[in-house]
């Protein structure tokens, strides 16, 4: 008895403490996990639902819709076209037909897309393309309201437009600061994709800058993966807080729908055009009177022009701001006042966004040797260059 007794407490020395320095390590382990016996069973509370208390990620951006959302409007165009009979076609029928005082009957065209609120006044931001050629255009609020808007002005080349209603009590959107977006931010989108009403999308930036898309003349796109769909155009895509970031104007699709390649107009685009339609009621652009060709790596090479970074003049407008100031074909453009141009769109935004009749100095390349010009900008005729 006395062996056995001894074996006993041989072994609880050995293989008691640790035993219970485990449980005791993993009841510890359980409460700072946060789980709680209930009923017999584990749960699990979280610290905070909206997010990951070990990474810190957000996993809801309920509170950044809930800032931009308001301002969000759904837009219903119609448009009245004349739907002509077949039997007009006829030479015959159709003198006929015009001696009767017949008349083509007339058929109205739908057509949907988003905007935003800019501010109390009523202005609304949306794409050209929204509102072209309508006759008659129809505001829904996202809190239910509705009223017909009238166009303030568009403008084409960058696929803008700006609409007043005449409500109280709205929320404007918050723009964000355009320099402060990057490629990864996590961005929303806004809009009433095909008329279902408004819809939230997630993604993130994908790519900032983008241009040579050939859909308008002026591009600077923020690409985006959320979903951008038909009703999406004109709506809102906003940063992480809900502060606007710029206006979904398009998408890269073969098939029509979201192929999670889409582009918004960024805000400081937006902005300019903005203020410009509703001080001008029409954009107002500098003009140079220049058609260039950005130095890439072949041209460089085969010029010898390692290192540049410019715009080859190919064309000059004959009388325009650069022939009366004496700037020649094949003229290397490096500087406008002293602001480098890094490449051909930039260059275009920048001359574009310079007010008429305002004095400039470029620097140039010619013959290998740098030289200043005083320029005084015009005004941009329809259809042209830079």
């Amino acid at each position: 008895m006395k062996q056995n007794q001894s074996t006993w407490q041989r072994f609880g020395a050995v293989y008691a403490w640790p035993a219970l320095t485990g449980v005791l390590i993993a009841l510890l382990a359980l409460q700072y996990l946060g789980y709680q016996p209930l009923k017999g069973q584990f749960y699990r509370t979280p610290a905070n639902p909206a997010t990951n208390p070990a990474a810190g990620v957000a996993l809801s951006y309920a509170d950044a819709v809930a800032v931009a959302q308001p301002a969000v409007v759904s837009i219903y165009t119609t448009k009245y076209v004349a739907a002509r009979n077949p039997l007009f076609n006829d030479p015959v029928l159709n003198r006929f037909l015009n001696r009767n005082n017949t008349r083509p009957r007339v058929q109205a065209q739908s057509s949907l897309g988003s905007g935003v609120i800019i501010n109390e006044q009523g202005y609304v931001l949306t794409n050209n393309h929204v509102i072209n050629d309508a006759d008659r255009i129809r505001v829904l609020l996202a809190d239910g309201r509705e009223r017909l808007a009238r166009v303030i002005g568009s403008d084409a080349p960058t696929d803008l437009a700006v609409l007043k209603i005449e409500l109280e009590a709205l929320t404007p959107a918050i723009f964000a600061d355009p320099a402060a977006v990057r490629i990864g931010d996590v961005v929303l989108a806004i809009g009433n994709p095909y008329g279902i009403g408004q819809t939230v999308t997630q993604g993130i930036v994908s790519a900032t800058g983008r241009h040579g898309l050939q859909l308008n003349t002026y591009e600077k796109y923020i690409q985006t993966d959320a979903a951008i769909n038909k009703g999406n155009s004109g709506g809102a895509l906003i940063n992480a807080r809900g502060e606007l970031i710029g206006i979904n104007s398009g998408l890269y699709s073969r098939s029509g729908g979201s192929n999670g390649i889409g582009f918004a107009i960024p805000v400081d685009v937006a902005t300019y055009v903005l203020e410009s339609i509703i001080n001008n009621g029409e954009v107002v652009r500098g003009w140079l009177g220049i058609t260039a060709e950005e130095i890439t790596p072949s041209i460089a090479e085969a010029f010898n022009l390692q290192g540049v970074r410019g715009l080859v003049l190919t064309n000059i407008a004959q009388n325009g701001p650069a022939a009366r100031a004496g700037l020649l074909v094949g003229d290397i453009l490096t500087h406008i006042d002293d602001v480098a141009i890094g490449n051909g769109n930039a260059g275009m935004h920048q001359i574009a966004q310079i007010a008429p009749d305002t004095e400039i100095n470029v620097r140039v390349i010619r013959s290998g040797a740098a030289q200043s010009f005083l320029v005084t900008i015009g005004r941009r005729p329809t259809d042209s260059s830079s």
